[in-house]
């Protein structure tokens, strides 16, 4: 067989395969149930493709059917479902009336109930707080705090036992001594500031001037070594430049 042969044998073979490729089955292509074209009550998704029920319709097994509102309900917001209205609660596929209590109001939501300030909810009814003397409703308006002076004891409100030295602290319900006293059971004690030292900012402890150190109940003075100073502090002491702290001496840096 000529050359020439061969190559018009192996151009037909090649054409005949194309033709057979061609006429295989190809797969179906998958499809959402959105996909295809869209049913009743339906539009095309203006993104991404495929399509969804219209406002007030909902997807049941590819079709839109209508979203049944119950009485005293709106449709939700993305209008394929609904919620009961302001002052209802939702029950069994309806929505039922909230039976608001006595002294007692509509939530922010809608969809329970608050008592009023002075008041406090038990089990369905909002029961009044009883308010003891010198107290006051705090900001829940649910609960009650004693006054400035005052401490909590059982149901009531005793006044504060202060004594000498002694004030009202920022709470207003319990007592501080004065600058330079310290609490001790139901006293106040004066500090008792050792010689070199100073009350310190508590103004109920004590502290050591600079050069002493604190000790037990004194002020110890700092025996600094040569070339070593007092520190920052101001109750320590510090080796110089150039100098290494070694037990109570400095000695020269080698290093």
């Amino acid at each position: 067989m000529s050359i020439k042969s061969l190559q018009r044998t192996g151009s037909c073979l090649f054409v005949i395969a194309l033709l057979a490729l061609a006429s295989w089955p190809r797969p179906a292509a998958t499809q959402d149930d959105s996909a295809g074209a869209a049913p009743p009550n339906a539009q095309m998704k203006r993104y991404g493709g495929g399509w969804e029920c219209d406002r007030g319709y909902q997807n049941v097994r590819g079709s839109c059917v209508a979203v049944e509102v119950p009485p005293n309900a709106h449709l939700e917001s993305l209008g394929h479902g609904w919620g009961c209205n302001r002052g209802y609660r939702e029950g069994n596929g309806a929505c039922a009336p909230i039976e608001v209590p006595a002294h007692a109001f509509l939530g922010s939501r809608g969809g329970g109930w608050e008592c009023d300030r002075g008041y406090r909810r038990i089990d369905d009814s909002c029961v009044a707080i009883a308010l003891p003397e010198n107290a006051y409703l705090d900001s829940s308006g649910e609960r009650w705090k004693c006054g400035r002076g005052f401490h909590e004891s059982g149901d009531s409100c005793a006044p504060l036992e202060i004594p000498q030295e002694g004030y009202v602290g920022r709470s207003g319900n319990d007592w501080e001594c004065n600058r330079g006293y310290r609490r001790r059971d139901k006293s106040c004690l004066p500090v008792e500031v050792p010689s070199n030292g100073y009350l310190d900012s508590s103004g109920r402890d004590w502290d050591c001037e600079r050069g002493f150190k604190k000790g037990l109940d004194s002020c110890l003075a700092l025996q600094v070594p040569i070339n070593a100073h007092v520190g920052h502090s101001g109750n320590s002491w510090s080796c110089d430049p150039g100098y290494l702290q070694q037990g109570e001496t400095c000695i020269q840096d080698e290093g």
